[in-house]
């Protein structure tokens, strides 16, 4: 996003117009920045079979997947609906990795159906599936390393007290399951959570998957996940990605070439692929100064950005309709009967009622993760993709809110 002649744009395009044109609340995602970040991951892993899978729980509207197919990307889906999004959106079943996570067997069996390739993390759905399939379909195993790393605990995803992942000190009893049924293994994975800055992080848990690996003769990937840290605030410090590339790349190439064999490196990225191309834009609809708070109320609220309440998530906020005004101290809350405050004591240009205000990195877990509580409609999504703007989800309305209920005559 940058300031034109005074004006707010977004891959060339004047974002206030897209409010007059598709009204507020709004997302609003740059197809550049998306590529922009594809580029830098699928670059820093220097003399690796590369393969990266786009984590859609992120933001899954469907032109964002056929996006991200062109790119080159295959899918990271965590349940049998985000695989149907990912079919439809024109993913090879081979180019899906299914990674749930409590689901029941059930579910497993519908992806296997598919033909999309499966990953578990718990021995009484591997004990399962081995007797259903022995050796005919292979599996993937997701392997807790012990590790606690992320921004917040509630995105820590590979410590001892996690749901995530077989334990890595039960590998000997997976084993002998996998012997036991003949499970095909051709793949080992490990997510540790997210907002992750150090290589050593990825390092720890790669040698925990390379001693695993000596168990499992027939990999053809090894999968590490995601967690790359982008910026939230002004010089925020975010993932060296080049260092974690060199570093992990480097240390990969030397375990191929120990195991005999060399393996496709495999990751997830979610957040790291839009996030920072993502834009939410509100409207402030009251502007209520109280004995020792300015707030200024927008036309949204946790229903539609979520992240600020769930996990403190940093939203950078900025005024779009008054770039020149006085800076002042705000309090920004929604219009949800909760407290639902996105940011406390901001400096902002001087809001008034009826400004956009702009949320910074809404493109990962933005709308994915919207609601209708308060039976509020959801936001439009617009694309910029080629220099125009493009309506990719409209907004819903009311018949959208009740298409779905049964009316009792009462």
């Amino acid at each position: 996003m940058e300031l034109v002649n005074g004006r707010y744009q977004l891959g060339g395009v004047d974002l206030l117009e897209l409010v007059e044109k598709y009204e507020s609340p709004l997302y609003v995602y740059d197809a550049e920045k998306m590529q922009e970040q594809f580029n830098k991951l699928y670059n820093a892993f220097p003399g690796v079979k590369l393969n990266i899978h786009y984590a859609c729980k992120a933001l899954s509207n469907i032109t964002i997947l056929k996006l991200m197919k062109k790119f080159g990307t295959g899918l990271d889906a965590v349940s049998i609906q985000e695989v149907w999004l990912g079919l439809k959106a024109g993913f090879e079943p081979s180019e899906i990795l299914y990674t749930p996570n409590g689901v029941s067997m059930a579910e497993i069996e519908m992806a296997v159906e598919e033909g999309v390739k499966i990953n578990i993390d718990n021995i009484s759905i591997l004990e399962q599936f081995g007797a259903k399939y022995g050796s005919i379909v292979p599996v993937c195993i997701r392997v807790n390393p012990h590790i606690m790393a992320g921004g917040n605990h509630k995105i820590s995803t590979g410590h001892i007290d996690s749901k995530f992942g077989i334990s890595y000190y039960q590998l000997r009893h997976v084993s002998r399951v996998v012997k036991l049924y003949d499970i095909n293994v051709e793949g080992l994975h490990m997510h540790t959570g997210s907002d992750i800055l150090d290589a050593e992080v990825f390092i720890r848990g790669a040698e925990l998957l390379f001693e695993a690996a000596e168990d499992f003769k027939d990999l053809r990937y090894m999968d590490f996940g995601s967690g790359f840290k982008v910026a939230y605030k002004e010089a925020d410090v975010t993932t060296d990605i080049n260092d974690i590339g060199g570093k992990i790349a480097s240390r990969f190439i030397e375990f191929c070439k120990k195991y005999g064999r060399e393996l496709e490196l495999w990751f997830e990225p979610g957040k790291f692929l839009v996030s920072e191309s993502g834009y939410f834009l509100a409207k402030t609809n009251v502007v209520k100064q109280t004995t020792s708070t300015m707030f200024a109320g927008i036309d949204s609220g946790l229903n539609h950005l979520i992240r600020p309440m769930l996990y403190e998530a940093y939203h950078k906020i900025t005024n779009i309709s008054h770039p020149t005004g006085t800076e002042r101290i705000y309090a920004v809350v929604g219009y949800i009967c909760e407290t639902d405050t996105f940011g406390w004591d901001r400096k902002l240009n001087e809001v008034r009622e009826g400004d956009i205000l702009a949320f910074h990195n809404a493109g990962a877990y933005g709308f994915s993760m919207s609601s209708n509580y308060n039976s509020r409609f959801r936001p439009a999504e617009v694309l910029i993709y080629n220099g125009k703007a493009h309506l990719i989800r409209r907004r819903e309305t009311m018949e959208d809110l009740i298409l779905t209920q049964v009316s009792l005559e009462i």
